[in-house]
């Protein structure tokens, strides 16, 4: 895990606590370096990574998938379903106070197939704990219990044959932070 976060920065334009996209340099550096062709990015933050989405955008080879809510900043991703000139940003956006029932059918009826669709050769996570009921930034009710879902699905997608790349994004109630945390390593382990 790294912090800060990192999903907010632009191509050459810090933004929302954000200086340097780590997920994007991560992307870059994987496929660059190691050869990795198709890449998720998958980002379950309370806001919109529209920083994510800016540098993966003109590359078909990376896919960015993502549940936030709305309105919230940066005031991205409000449109529902598959944008950009390859059609691989895809948003699920969650109207305030949207709890576990929302945020899992956001993920196992648009965003998972999307991803099990695309075949990536390697999955990156943009770890956002801020929609987390008790998050003083958002108006989502998610629980320790909905990251460790989303996480344990997300590694049946590569059935322990993928690297799976976390990285922390937002996350504002410290001792919350911590269980989600714990909850989402757990997860990642036990898969």
């Amino acid at each position: 895990m790294v912090r800060p976060p990192g999903h907010h920065a632009e191509r050459g334009s810090p933004q929302g606590f954000c200086f340097v996209n780590n997920v994007l340099v991560g992307v870059a550096h994987a496929q660059a370096v190691h050869g990795v062709g198709r890449v998720a990015i998958l980002d379950f933050d309370v806001h919109h990574g529209n920083g994510d989405a800016d540098i993966a955008e003109p590359d078909p080879t990376r896919l960015y998938v993502s549940s936030h809510e709305v309105p919230n900043f940066p005031g991205t991703g409000e449109e529902r379903g598959a944008t950009g000139r390859h059609r691989t940003i895809l948003s699920a956006p969650l109207r305030s106070s949207s709890g576990s029932a929302e945020f899992r059918r956001a993920w196992r009826d648009e965003l998972l197939p999307a991803v099990r669709a695309f075949q990536p050769e390697a999955i990156f996570v943009s770890a956002g704990f801020d929609a987390h009921a008790e998050d003083p930034l958002s108006s989502c009710r998610l629980s320790d219990a909905d990251f460790a879902w989303i996480t344990a699905e997300v590694a049946k997608i590569g059935r322990g044959a993928l690297p799976i790349i976390s990285v922390l994004e937002g996350g504002y109630n410290v001792e919350r932070l911590d269980r989600s945390v714990r909850a989402h390593v757990k997860a990642l382990i036990d898969a």
